[in-house]
C-alpha cells in the first residue's frame, strides 16, 4: 500500500524526471485493465502518459484516449481513481492528454503479444516520417494488404493470407477479417 506520508516526496518544482513514488504509482495505475480489451492493461495499451505527485496525497494522472470521443476514457479514469484510492492516495485527478495523440504504435510488445494470444491481430507499426498520410481507397474485400503495408497475420494459424470483411467490428477500433487458410474470422486492431 502506498502511504500518503510518502506522497509528499513527490516531484520538486521544475524537475522533469519521474520520482520513485511516481514510478510506483504509474505501475499501479498502469495495471488497470482496458474496459474494452481487458486482456490489456492501460500501460500495455500505451494510453497512460504520466503520473505526477503534487504534495501529500495528491496525484495527477495523464491519460490519452485512443481516439477523440472514445467512450472508454471515462471508465479508465474512474478505474485509475479507484485503484489509487485503494492504495492510499486520497486526491486523484485524471487529466486527458490529447498531444501527442495516441497511436497504435504506443501499444507495447507485451500488449501486442497478448492481443495475438487473445485471438486479435495486433496493429501493424505505422511510424513514418511526418507529413501527409496516403489513404488508398478500394473495395472492402482484399485478398492481400497493399504492397506498402505488411500483411495482417491470422492470430489463429499465422497465415498472412487474410481478407477484410468489415472495416468495423465489435468496437470502432477493430476491423473484422477472415483467414483464407484456416477460414477463421478474427478481429484486427486497426492502425491509427
Amino acid at each position: 500500500m502506498v502511504t500518503t506520508a510518502r506522497a509528499h516526496q513527490g516531484r520538486r518544482a521544475g524537475a522533469q524526471q519521474e520520482t520513485p513514488l511516481e514510478a510506483e504509482l504509474r505501475g499501479i495505475a498502469g495495471s488497470v485493465p482496458d474496459p474494452e480489451l481487458p486482456v490489456l492493461n492501460l500501460e500495455e495499451l500505451g494510453v497512460l502518459r504520466a503520473v505526477h505527485t503534487h504534495g501529500p496525497g495528491r496525484v495527477e494522472v495523464e491519460l490519452s484516449p485512443t481516439y477523440t470521443g472514445c467512450p472508454a476514457i471515462e471508465t479508465m479514469s474512474e478505474d485509475i481513481e479507484r485503484v489509487l484510492h485503494e492504495h492510499g492516495i486520497p486526491e486523484v485527478t485524471v487529466r486527458p492528454v490529447l498531444t501527442p495523440a495516441w497511436s497504435t504504435d504506443d501499444i507495447t510488445p507485451e500488449g501486442r503479444r497478448k492481443l495475438r494470444e487473445f485471438g486479435i491481430a495486433p496493429p501493424r507499426t505505422t511510424r513514418a516520417p511526418a507529413g501527409p498520410i496516403t489513404i488508398p481507397l478500394g473495395p472492402t474485400r482484399h485478398a492481400a494488404a497493399p504492397a506498402t503495408a505488411e500483411p495482417v497475420a491470422c492470430p489463429h494459424c499465422g497465415s498472412a493470407d487474410t481478407e477484410l470483411l468489415s472495416r468495423f467490428s465489435s468496437t470502432a477500433c477493430k476491423a473484422l477479417r477472415r483467414c483464407l487458410s484456416c477460414l477463421e474470422p478474427f478481429d484486427h486492431f486497426k492502425e491509427l
